[in-house]
């Protein structure tokens, strides 16, 4: 019966030729499947379905492997959770280490309920044990009695989707691997006769993908799972190491686990293929608007504003958001060195009132810590954020300070990724980064060929006081001014200063 705990007995059953035969026969007629007609079932999980072309591989096996911690059981709760809630493809999940009410837990989590699934039939859950101390090995024996529980809990809920998780506990049980081996080869061969998509999760080893290097060599789809820590960082990664008839992205992926659920980023688009909107976006501050043709920048733009501490940077960023949400669009403020708090104060003291578009729900505040988290998983929240919010104008202030936690070479990879995403979305973007002097280290990451437009600010002193300027350093496709305008911050926000008197307070 499903849910019970009852040990499975699996002496004495010799293998019979027939079920090799079986499985050979499986084999023919799966090779005879052109690579072409390879069906996928979504696998639920967010961006790797995009990774995959598709998803999993229909009616097939895949092996998730990964370290302790790696997020192998959650990826399977994810599978079936998302096929029952989005899909309508119920699901079995097949524990051996786990009990049913610590499954639960751990799937609330993520967001999931389920007992409500399997209230409602849409997920069958069994809990097998393989106690050593419990099995008396008496000559041959077989996996028939994995194959009757399973095939039962299938037919109980009418499944589409199994996952078992972890493999690796029948191998702790039994001491000969060999008939053990024969045996996995036919549960894989098994499962895919079901008819049923399968995930079944493993854990690495040395040298190879799984403590035992089998389950890579007889899985159609392989994906590893990597929990790293770099100079006391952790990431996410994931890798799809095969796919058999498919194509599929090969790189490491940041992937993302949090209380909605599971999401991967792809690192770039395959090609440049970014739409180029002719509508424009005003910046906020109207003089700067008029330096850029009276209109400010195109739609789906990436604008860079860089300068020293101290020259406006971050009152520009609040500008251009503030005036998003006056237009009624939405708009996200990623902050990585004041509060939500602190900077609604701040803003509030140069005229800016930020509080009302976070109460009218078109401004979202995210502020986190540069070293709370690796660059990738920076990017993976971010990525999430947006998706959630639909905003049509993002600002990053500053975009510099997660250098402190992966160096510039990773810093480069994000922005890269991160500048990707939103021109594939249309979202016009301005980030501010610091820089020290006029000419300043703003190319170390080689951020600045990747903006459409680049504005820089500066102080100077001049007659004792500290004076305030900008000039626009490029701006593709526009035409615009190439003033050094000097600005004032006042109780009504930026204000530029007139072009022929050339410095500002």
């Amino acid at each position: 019966m499903i849910g019970k705990t009852n040990p499975i007995d699996l002496r004495s059953a010799p293998i019979r030729p027939e079920r090799v035969a079986s499985v050979d026969a499986q084999a023919q007629a799966l090779a005879k499947i052109p690579s072409q007609a390879l069906a996928k079932t979504p696998s639920g999980v967010e961006g790797l379905d995009e990774i995959t072309g598709g998803g999993l591989p229909q009616g097939r096996c895949c092996l998730v492997c990964g370290g302790a911690g790696s997020g192998k059981t959650l990826f399977g709760i994810t599978f079936l959770a998302e096929g029952a809630l989005r899909y309508g493809e119920t699901g079995v999940f097949i524990c051996f280490e786990e009990t049913e009410r610590e499954l639960s837990v751990n799937a609330a989590s993520l967001g999931y309920d389920l007992e409500k699934l399997k209230a409602e039939n849409k997920l069958a859950v069994d809990r097998i044990r393989v106690e050593r101390s419990e099995i008396a090995e008496t000559g041959d024996y077989d996996l028939e009695g994995l194959f009757i529980r399973i095939g039962y809990a299938i037919k109980t809920v009418g499944a589409k989707r199994v996952v078992l998780d972890t493999i690796e506990t029948l191998f702790s049980g039994f001491s000969n691997t060999a008939i053990l081996r024969a045996e996995l080869r036919r549960l894989f061969a098994w499962l895919k006769e079901q008819g049923v998509t399968s995930v079944i999760t493993g854990e690495r080893g040395e040298g190879a993908l799984t403590r035992h290097g089998l389950e890579e060599y007889v899985s159609d789809c392989v994906i590893l799972l990597d929990h790293r820590v770099v100079e006391q960082v952790a990431t996410r990664r994931l890798r799809v190491v095969k796919y058999r008839g498919a194509a599929h992205g090969a790189d490491e992926y940041p992937f993302l686990i949090d209380a909605s659920g599971i999401s991967v980023l792809p690192v770039t688009s395959l090609v440049l293929a970014h739409e180029a909107p002719n509508e424009r976006t005003p910046t906020g501050v109207a003089a700067l608007d008029e330096m850029l043709g009276g209109k400010g920048f195109w739609r789906g733009s990436s604008i860079l504003v860089s300068g020293a501490a101290g020259t406006g940077k971050s009152t520009l960023a609040a500008h251009f958001v503030e005036a998003a949400c006056a237009r009624g669009e939405k708009a996200i403020l990623f902050a990585f060195e004041e509060s939500p708090r602190q900077i609604v104060r701040n803003m509030a003291s140069v005229g800016i009132d930020l509080q009302r578009w976070i109460d009218a729900g078109l401004l979202r505040i995210a502020s986190t810590r540069p070293t709370f988290s690796g660059v990738e998983t920076h990017l993976a929240r971010m990525h999430r954020d947006i998706e959630d919010f639909a905003p049509a104008v993002v600002a990053i202030d500053p975009i510099y300070t997660l250098g402190f936690v992966g160096g510039l070479a990773q810093e480069r990879i994000m922005l890269l990724r991160l500048v990707d995403f939103l021109k594939s979305r249309g979202i016009t973007a301005m980030l501010t980064a610091a820089e020290a002097g006029v000419s300043g280290e703003i190319d170390q990451a080689g951020v600045s060929s990747l903006m459409d437009a680049w504005i820089q600010t500066r102080v100077t002193e001049q007659d004792g006081e500290r004076r305030r300027s900008l000039f626009i350093l490029k701006a593709r496709g526009i035409a615009h001014s190439s003033a050094v305008r000097g600005f004032a911050l006042t109780s009504q926000g930026l204000k530029l200063l007139d072009a022929r008197a050339g410095a500002g307070t």
